[in-house]
Order: structure tokens, then C-alpha cells, then sequence
């Protein structure tokens, strides 16, 4: 029996772009027969619509569109067999769909049997499970090909259902996000699951970044024996192309670029560029703006400015008060020059003075605290979002997943802007980053003084972090302890820290829930990161 040549369409697919996503789907199909000589070609989980879809998926119009879409889609299917995956709707219920092509119509639909419901996924809320719904096998070129879709593949019945219809090789569609070690787990289940059934697996993963998700591709093959071949390289646009031996259930990859650095750094730095540059690309924005302090989160935000969008599309903003060291303004210049970036200055002196004689009246007889020192922030805030508002563009948050978690960022200032880069780095992650980062240049992107010296938000004489806070080292391991393994207080006490420590941290995670709330979107890259994937309620009495 002849090989069956496989092109998967490791693409971004914008989330509502019906319009684009259908001509680029009939395009990539011409491309995969013509350029290719693929026999099949396979797209992402709802590559028609987008994922995640959200409330879109309850507009009547919007899934009507898609139906008409896919069928016009259909008419381009011919010499090829295409798998494209869809919202289908009957009317009254959807379903995460995929359906199959050829000879300038629809051969079959699968319909997604496992619905994910927890962390970032919401699909119970917009699908259903079609109770006469069942395996899906297809021949192409004389081999049973099986599909199943995503969270299909981890657990065994949709897989072995789809193995005693007949199927010898089976696709699966996804649209995973992105998180550190998913990998490796992704790879032992792909093993699990054909030791199960000893069927061959071309698992395809959707690429790009949607508000806070990014998806890394990172699509992979199975051989029918167990073999997983290497992941092809994460967080960019291919065409993957292998030929599938029927005779020995292996694959051999004939266009696969695969993944060069898969540590933990390079993949959270490639995560991160990859998000802000298709936030800012697919919301309109073509350059962004920085407050640049001359300390690590704004230069780590600084150098993944540039790598996302460029130099010549990053404007980095001084903005000094009474209490900036002369080394901090130093060193942002230092950084801006060596990146190509043009800076500005803005001094707060002027607003901040403004602000604390206005207030005078109101605040006689108090003492300075806090309040002058938000103040300070909210002056920037206030600025760079002008700056924002005259010229256009973005502007970046430069606030860390420590500062967000125990409250240790002013709203309203240092919060202010669109998108926070580094929203799911604790503070010692920040500094790998920015070790590794300086590690891959030629010369150091992040002034080597930025990384050494002790943070510090500069907002009253002679101020470090530490001075409200434990040391970063012992704080992220607290943190990540009670946000991304969700442990008790008293598990985290039995592992050795102090009692106190712990009740305070767990205190200042509580009461800054109504901050993040309003925080600004940013890149997961943890399992567990602020926002739609950690939704705790702001009001709560439980301790």
C-alpha cells in the first residue's frame, strides 16, 4: 500500500475572523494539494471561528455564518481530503465539530465527545454532547483514517471507540494554550494512548495569542509503535508535512522544523513575545509605550518589547520623581540605547506637587504614608496613558505575578495600560528570564547593574522591596505553593515556613483579589495565572 502523505496547517486563526479564516482555509488547502501533494489535510480545533469563541457562540448569526462559511469552504475540497474543525449548530444546540471534505462537499462530521470544563476552558457552556454521536473513520487512499478532537485524546474511550470503527491512523485537532511542562505530559499520554490501541497519532496544536492564551503549536506525530517524534517548533506559523507507511505505522516527517530549545526560559520568553505581539497586532496597535524605571520588570518588559514588535515600535519613558536615584535614570538610558529604542522624559515633580497641595486641605494634620506614594504612581499612570491617548499605541504594564499577588502594585498607576507582559513571571522567574535572555545576546539586552541591584518602587527615600515584603525567594515559594498548587496555610507551614510569614502572605493574596480584577490581560504561562484560569470572588468570607 502506497504512503499517505499528511500536511497539517500549524496556523493562527483568528478568534471571529470568519471571513479571513475561511479564505485562508480554502487557500491553505489549494496550497497543501498543489504545493504539497498532501492527501489530507488537516486544520485546528474551531480553525473556522477561532479559539475560544466565547459568548460569540451564542449569537444565532454568528454560527449561522460559519455553517454558510464551511460550505463554501467544502467547494474548494477537491483532489484533497480536508479536515476542518467548526461550531456546528442544528438550531438549538452547538458542537465543537470537525468535518471532513472532499470532492466539493461535507463527507462527515465528528462531534467533540469530551468537553473541557475547568482552568481556561469553558466549553460545557457552549457545547453540547451529542448522545448519537460516535467514532468517525474516513478512507484516504485506501487507509482507515480516524479523528478525534483535542480532549478527545485524554481519556481512552473516544480514541479505542474510533480504533475498533476501523481506524488505522487517527488526527487530532487541537487548540491547547500554552503552559511550562505540558509538554512532557502531552508526550507520555500520546505514548499511553497508542500502546493502548496501536494506532499512529498526528496531533496538531493552533499557534498564536488570544487575550491572555497563547497557543504554541508545538504539534508532534506518534508512530504506530510508540515513537514520538520531536515536537515541531513552538509558537511559530508552518506547514508540517509526513508521510504516514501504512504497512509500518510510521511516519516520516518530509517539512518539520523542529524545537531547538525546549527549556523552561526559552519557551516562557518565545510565550511571551508571541502574546504581546498578537495582542497588539490583532487589536490595532503598532507600537507600545514603557515606563522604564531603571529596575528589572520594566527592562525585562523593555527587551520583550522589542523581540515582539521591533525597536523602531517601542517608545521606553523616564519618569522621575523626587526619590529616583540618579543610577536608576542611568541605567534606563543605558538600556534604551543599546536596544535602539527611543526614550522620552517626563518628570512628575510638577503633577505630584500639584496633587499633594491640592489634597493638603483635605489631608491637614495626617502624617505622609502610602497615599503620597500611590500618588507618585498614579502621576505615571496618568501620563503614559496621555502619551498613549495623543500619539496611539499600547501601553505595557510592567507589574510581576508576586506584585500582583500580595497587592504590592498601585491601581490606577503602575497597573495602568493594556497589557501586562509579565503578569505570570514571579519575581525570582523574572530574573532567570533575564538571565537566560542576556545568555542568548551577543551582549546584554538587560544591563547586568538592573539585575544585580535590590528592587526597589522608589516612591520615598532610600525604599527596597524587602521592606514590605519577605524575601523574594522565600515569598514565590509561599506563592506558588498556595495560587498554583492551591495548598492550605497548614501545608505550607508543615513544609517549614513560618507561621506568621504565611498568614500574612495569605492575608495580602486575599485582600488584593479586587485588584486583579481589574488588572489588564497578559500572557499565561503557569497552570494557574491570574484571570480566567484563577477567578476567585472578591467578596468572600471564607479564610
Amino acid at each position: 500500500m502506497a504512503s499517505l502523505r499528511i500536511a497539517l496547517a500549524q496556523f493562527d486563526f483568528p478568534v471571529g475572523a470568519v471571513a479571513r479564516n475561511e479564505a485562508r482555509i480554502a487557500a491553505l488547502i489549494a496550497e497543501a494539494r498543489d504545493v504539497h501533494r498532501a492527501d489530507v489535510v488537516l486544520f485546528p480545533e474551531l480553525a473556522l471561528s477561532g479559539y475560544p469563541p466565547e459568548d460569540l457562540l451564542l449569537r444565532p448569526s454568528f454560527l449561522a455564518e460559519c455553517e454558510a462559511a464551511l460550505a463554501r469552504i467544502a467547494s474548494h475540497a477537491q483532489g484533497i481530503v480536508a479536515v476542518v474543525g467548526w461550531p456546528e449548530s442544528d438550531g438549538a444546540v452547538a458542537f465543537n465539530a470537525a468535518s471532513v471534505l472532499r470532492d466539493g462537499a461535507v463527507a462527515a462530521t465528528y462531534r467533540k465527545r469530551e468537553l473541557p470544563n475547568y482552568a481556561v476552558f469553558d466549553e460545557r457552556r457552549y457545547f453540547e454532547i451529542d448522545p448519537d454521536g460516535g467514532a468517525c473513520v474516513f478512507d484516504v487512499k485506501g487507509v482507515p483514517v480516524g479523528l478525534v478532537i483535542c480532549e478527545d485524546l485524554w481519556f481512552a474511550e473516544p480514541l479505542a471507540d474510533t480504533v475498533r470503527a476501523g481506524a488505522e491512523l487517527v488526527l487530532v485537532p487541537n487548540a491547547s494554550p500554552f503552559e511550562r511542562d505540558k509538554h512532557a505530559q502531552r508526550d507520555a499520554l500520546l505514548e499511553a494512548r497508542v500502546h493502548e490501541t496501536d494506532v499512529a497519532l498526528a496531533y496538531l496544536n493552533v499557534v498564536g495569542g488570544q487575550d491572555a492564551l497563547v497557543f504554541d503549536g508545538a504539534s508532534v506525530l506518534a508512530d504506530g509503535d510508540g515513537f514520538i517524534h520531536p515536537a515541531a517548533r513552538a509558537f511559530e506559523d508552518h506547514w508540517l508535512v509526513a508521510d504516514y507507511d501504512p504497512a509500518t505505522r510510521k511516519f516520516a516527517p518530509a517539512s518539520w522544523p523542529v524545537e531547538a530549545d525546549e527549556s523552561r526560559e526559552a519557551l516562557a520568553w518565545r510565550a511571551i513575545v508571541r502574546g504581546t505581539r498578537d495582542y497588539c497586532a490583532k487589536n490595532g496597535f503598532g507600537k507600545v509605550w514603557i515606563g522604564l524605571s531603571g529596575g528589572i520588570d520594566s527592562a525585562l518588559v523593555l527587551a520583550l518589547a522589542v523581540d515582539a514588535l521591533g525597536a523602531r515600535n517601542v517608545t521606553g519613558v523616564r519618569l522621575p520623581s523626587r526619590y529616583t536615584s540618579g543610577l536608576s535614570n542611568d541605567l534606563a538610558e543605558q538600556q534604551a540605547r543599546a536596544l535602539g529604542v527611543e526614550m522620552l522624559t517626563v518628570p512628575i515633580e510638577a503633577p505630584f506637587k500639584g496633587f499633594v497641595e491640592a489634597l493638603a486641605p483635605a489631608f491637614a494634620d495626617r502624617a505622609v504614608d502610602a497615599t503620597e506614594e500611590n500618588l507618585q504612581s498614579r502621576c505615571r499612570g496618568a501620563i503614559l496613558m496621555a502619551l498613549s491617548n495623543k500619539f496611539g499605541g499600547l501601553v505595557l504594564t510592567t507589574g510581576n505575578k508576586s506584585e500582583y499577588a500580595v497587592g504590592y502594585a498601585t491601581i490606577y498607576g503602575d497597573m495602568c495600560g493594556g497589557y501586562a507582559p509579565i503578569k505570570d513571571l514571579y519575581k525570582t522567574e523574572v530574573y532567570a528570564l533575564a538571565h537566560w535572555r542576556n545568555a542568548a545576546a551577543d551582549a546584554p539586552v538587560i544591563p547586568v547593574e538592573v539585575i544585580e541591584r535590590a528592587p526597589s518602587a522608589e516612591l520615598r527615600d532610600n525604599q527596597t522591596d524587602q521592606d514590605s515584603l519577605p524575601p523574594y525567594d522565600v515569598l514565590d515559594a509561599v506563592l506558588y505553593r498556595y495560587v498554583d498548587q492551591e495548598q492550605s496555610r497548614e501545608d505550607i507551614v508543615r513544609e517549614g515556613f513560618d507561621a506568621a510569614m504565611v498568614d500574612r502572605v495569605l492575608h495580602l493574596v486575599r485582600i488584593s483579589e479586587w485588584k486583579r480584577h481589574q488588572a489588564a490581560p497578559g500572557p499565561k504561562v503557569s497552570r494557574r495565572a491570574f484571570g480566567r484560569e484563577r477567578r476567585y470572588p472578591i467578596t468572600s468570607g471564607w479564610r
